[in-house]
């Protein structure tokens, strides 16, 4: 259920989970709602990009020993396995010449 706030125009201005003064209660399935978030394709970038900054702060603190990996929950660390191994799968394709340091 999301609380929203229109324009003038009728169009919605906000949505929140939370109660607003003046605000109108809509179902999670409500057209307006879904064509508000299509308005909004930049969540889905943003959500990448934001997973990949808990994944190298995870890494960061377990470098630094702040944490271990078997302190995370089973399910985390299964996670940031899979993401790993293909994240240096990508990495290892684009890998074109190996990794010999060696000079030619």
């Amino acid at each position: 259920m999301f609380h929203v706030s229109r324009n003038a125009d009728g169009s919605i201005q906000s949505v929140s989970r939370q109660p607003q003064p003046g605000s109108e209660t809509l179902e999670e399935n409500h057209p307006d709602i879904q064509q508000f978030f299509k308005a909004e394709p930049a969540f889905d970038a943003v959500d990448a990009g934001f997973v990949r900054v808990l994944e190298d702060l995870i890494d960061t603190l377990i470098l630094k020993n702040v944490i271990h990996q078997t302190d995370l929950p089973v399910a985390a660390q299964k996670k940031l396995m899979v993401r790993k191994g293909l994240r240096n799968r990508i990495h290892g394709a684009l890998n074109l010449l190996g990794n010999d340091d060696r000079l030619l």
